[in-house]
């Protein structure tokens, strides 16, 4: 009966990966950075005792915080072999299959024919944006325009995305998520990684701002081929998603999820799985992070958020059953200090804990996201996969 929690701390890096530079990167360090301007400008550390516990501060510097008495858990860091600092490939390559070919991206705004085509195919009015630009931001110039007119905001970033936003009451939020679909099956043409739905409410004319809701949905491509999670299910092993997991892998490996409402929902979910679910895998995505705090370069909250996941985190570590073990991780870098909107290519954190441990256990740098992948199925099934380098022996 044995149980893994993985969980992806989205947009958590720890310091610029060495190939920084090609993606304009030098410099980041997500929670180096967000300790160092927590301190500064709230005066007092982060409060992750939990997080320390396992040697986070091992890994990178973490300003201010007193180091615990005693560190039990493993912990290091991993360099992304796929090209791209995006959701898809992180995820992808921890399951074990690495992005040997970046993802286009469309910077300048997507192709007109594509555009058009999918205008047509959805009797749209037409589209307001269809450039890069912040979530928020775009919302807050065109929303208006958008309820007015009909059309949805088209909109892209420096990711492989195609992302549609629109008002959840004068569009619908089902017709939303239709257009998206279609758009998908129009994109694949490009490659793009992943369409977004990005509904919003609120009226500015009555008072209420634009606000983004928790009813985003992912639309990736379906993986090139299989991941560790198919292997699992293979083996007879029960994976379930927890957030955007199952959007993130098209469904592929992915029989159960559960949708969430952000990092508050999500550890909700997870800690209730220690009473719902007695084995398998439960792969966590706690999005906001990313999409709340890193996005918009907001450091308090992301500061809160953190200190928020490791109370949670003391919880899964005291609940947790002898069988169990914890992984912690992330899929890249979101730098709230750093400049732009935009991820930012870092190693990422690569944390395991289960009760068996009781001293500090250095896992070094490892080469590749898919070592996590392999460790996995080494933990589920007694041999590692051959996606990557299992460092599960490390942990007995």
């Amino acid at each position: 009966m044995k149980r893994a929690f993985w969980i992806v701390m989205d947009g958590m890096g720890v310091g610029a990966s060495p190939d920084a530079r090609e993606f304009g990167d030098i410099g980041s360090n997500t929670l180096s950075n967000l300790a160092a301007a927590t301190l500064k400008h709230r005066g007092s550390p982060l409060q992750i005792p939990n997080l320390m516990r396992l040697g986070i501060h091992e890994v990178t510097p973490v300003a201010g915080t007193p180091p615990p008495d005693r560190i039990s858990g493993a912990f290091g860091r991993a360099a992304e072999q796929s090209q791209g600092k995006d959701t898809t490939s992180g995820h992808w390559e921890m399951a074990g299959l690495p992005v040997a070919k970046a993802f286009p991206v469309y910077e300048s705004g997507f192709p007109h024919e594509i555009v058009e085509r999918w205008v047509r195919e959805n009797n749209l009015p037409g589209v307001l944006g269809n450039c890069a630009a912040s979530g928020t931001e775009i919302i807050e110039s065109l929303g208006e325009e958008h309820m007015r007119s009909g059309k949805p905001i088209l909109y892209t970033s420096a990711d492989s995305v195609w992302q549609v936003a629109a008002h959840e009451e004068t569009f619908g939020l089902d017709r939303l998520y239709a257009v998206c679909k279609s758009a998908r099956t129009l994109v694949d043409e490009l490659n793009l990684g992943r369409v977004i739905a990005r509904p919003f409410v609120g009226n500015p004319e009555k008072g209420l701002p634009f606000k983004r809701t928790y009813n985003r949905k992912d639309y990736a491509q379906l993986p090139f081929g299989p991941t560790i999670l198919d292997h699992l299910v293979s083996h007879g092993i029960p994976v379930l998603g927890v957030g955007k997991i199952s959007n993130i892998f098209a469904g592929q490996g992915v029989p159960e999820n559960i949708d969430t409402a952000g990092n508050t929902d999500g550890l909700k979910v997870t800690l209730d799985c220690l009473k719902t679910r007695e084995s398998g895998l439960i792969y966590v995505n706690l999005i906001d992070f990313d999409m709340l705090y890193g996005h918009r370069r907001d450091v308090a909250g992301f500061a809160s958020a953190l200190e928020e996941f490791d109370t949670a985190l003391g919880t899964l570590i005291r609940e947790c059953s002898d069988s169990d073990l914890i992984l912690l991780t992330a899929d890249h870098g979101n730098d709230p200090t750093f400049r732009g909107t935009d991820h930012t290519r870092e190693f990422v954190p690569v944390l395991a804990y289960h009760k068996g441990i009781q001293r500090p256990i250095p896992l070094g740098t490892r080469s590749s996201f898919s070592d996590m992948g392999s460790t996995l199925v080494q933990f589920f099934t007694g041999t590692p996969h051959s996606c990557g380098k299992s460092f599960f022996s490390e942990l007995n």
